[in-house]
């Protein structure tokens, strides 16, 4: 079981660098539980420390649309995401660099003050006090047909986030509504469409109580939310990748954040 679970991590590993790498059978033939590919995932995120690069921040998973309790009613398992990999507004990432996949929006917080096993919602309306419109850039590196726990072992398919700017969170989000845009001609502004548009409401669970299974959840794998991390906590709209400008609005006055998918 080790042995195997070393072939794993190599090959996950492999798909982190080179999302075209041909991994065989291995992860199809893989049966991980949620927890099991947890602590792959922790080990991913080791080799990437130990490459250079810092942790910035967390996602967690299985809270909106029909991927909610994909795992199990209330399984909510958590994906880390690279310093790097944390990204501005109007941000530009090479289509090519992106392999398959595509855009998400998601309400991005940030850290104000550590929050760990004792995690409420309350306490965490304290701990992230800010938030910003965002999107996950989500990269499906994992061949169709995997089960769960190797989906959670890959980091949930995380490539990284962009963030608009970050204002006073609202105490009750449950009348937040996002719209996504695309604009695929960089010199056309009226060329903008909407891609869709989604409301909280009957969709996503609520974000405090996200942020505290997270708190939660990340202290029984030895980690914890600290201060400026970035945390995104579920899918609104989305698309999948195409060269262009995408703009997601939120509502409640949280705002814009574009990124573009550049040729």
């Amino acid at each position: 079981m080790q042995n195997n679970a070393s072939k794993l991590l190599d090959t996950l590993w492999q798909l982190q660098r080179d999302p075209d790498f041909k991994a065989g059978d291995i992860l199809l033939n893989s049966e991980l539980s949620a927890d099991e590919g947890q602590v792959l995932q922790l080990q991913l995120l080791d080799r990437w420390l130990n490459e250079g690069e810092a942790l910035g921040g967390w996602k967690i998973g299985m809270t909106s649309g029909e991927s909610r309790d994909a795992l199990g009613a209330g399984i909510r398992p958590f994906g880390f995401v690279l310093a790097s990999r944390l990204l501005p507004s109007g941000a530009q990432i090479p289509r090519a660099n992106l392999y398959r996949g595509g855009v998400e929006n998601e309400l991005c917080f940030i850290v104000d003050s550590a929050l760990g096993e004792d995690a409420t919602a309350d306490r965490a309306r304290t701990a992230l006090r800010r938030a910003a419109p965002g999107f996950e850039i989500n990269q499906k590196r994992l061949p169709p047909g995997c089960n769960a726990g190797v989906r959670v072992a890959d980091n949930l398919s995380n490539w990284g986030i962009v963030a608009g700017a970050f204002v006073e969170a609202p105490a009750d989000l449950s009348d937040l509504t996002v719209t996504l845009y695309r604009n695929p001609s960089d010199t056309n502004p009226r060329a903008e469409q909407s891609v869709g548009c989604v409301e909280s409401a009957g969709h996503i669970d609520d974000h405090y109580e996200s942020l505290a299974i997270l708190a939660r959840r990340l202290h029984d794998f030895g980690h914890s939310l600290q201060p400026d991390q970035w945390v995104i906590t579920g899918a609104y709209e989305k698309h999948p990748f195409e060269v262009g400008e995408f703009r997601g609005h939120f509502s409640t006055g949280i705002g814009n954040v574009k990124v573009t998918l550049s040729a």
